[in-house]
C-alpha cells in the first residue's frame, strides 16, 4: 500500500494557521476506538509529517480530533465555559489503498469545516 494520510487546520477567524493545535488519530473497528497517533501543528498549521504514514497505512473508518478549545483558549479568541467548540471529532473511512488522503480543518470559535484535499 502506498497510502496516507496529512491533515492541516486554518484558523479562520483569524486568517492564519493555526499554529500548536493538538490533534489525535484514531482508528475506528466496531465499537473499538484505537489511538494511532497524536501530534501538534507547526506554524504552518500542518503536522511535520503524515499522521498516517504509508508504513502504516491500512484501509478503513478513522477519526482525527482536534483539541480545538485548548487552542482557541491559548490564542484569545474564547473564554466562555463551557466553549462552544472544544474537541472536534471528524470520522472518516479510506477505501482506496493507495490514495493520499488528506483531510483539512477550517476553524474559528464558533464553527468548523472540512472536506477532502489533495
Amino acid at each position: 500500500m502506498t497510502g496516507y494520510l496529512t491533515t492541516h487546520v486554518l484558523d479562520t477567524a483569524r486568517g492564519c494557521p493555526a499554529e500548536g493545535l493538538k490533534i489525535t488519530l484514531y482508528r475506528i473497528k466496531g465499537e473499538t476506538r484505537s489511538k494511532l497517533a497524536e501530534t501538534v501543528t507547526n506554524d504552518d498549521g500542518r503536522t511535520n509529517s503524515p499522521i498516517l504514514p504509508q508504513d502504516d497505512f491500512t484501509t478503513g473508518t478513522y477519526e482525527l480530533v482536534f483539541e480545538a478549545g485548548d487552542y482557541l483558549r491559548a490564542s484569545g479568541q474564547s473564554k466562555d465555559d463551557p466553549l462552544f467548540l472544544d474537541q472536534v471529532p471528524i470520522r472518516f473511512g479510506m477505501s482506496d489503498p493507495d490514495a493520499h488522503y488528506h483531510v483539512p480543518l477550517l476553524l474559528s470559535a464558533f464553527g468548523y469545516s472540512t472536506y477532502r484535499g489533495s
